[in-house]
């Protein structure tokens, strides 16, 4: 199934991209992530990286990269 621990974090204008240890990248449109998309470039840019997701304190906000992978959207 590869490693699906996050490695890295992009964002465009309009997608939250995630690349995994395999070498593979999730995009997700950024609207299903209302509070990563109201935060500034400088609390997006404040996350910590889990074996299962991604965290960011500054807007307390928790991804996974399984429910990523499903669509599932923040509420």
């Amino acid at each position: 199934m590869g490693d699906l621990r996050p490695a890295s974090v992009e964002f465009t204008a309009t997608e939250l991209v995630v690349g995994l240890a395999d070498g593979r990248r999730i995009a997700t449109p950024l609207d299903w992530y209302p509070r990563l998309q109201r935060a500034s470039a400088a609390e997006r840019e404040n996350y910590e990286l889990s074996p299962l997701g991604i965290h960011w304190p500054d807007i307390d906000e928790d991804l996974s990269v399984a429910g990523m992978l499903t669509g599932q959207r923040a509420n």
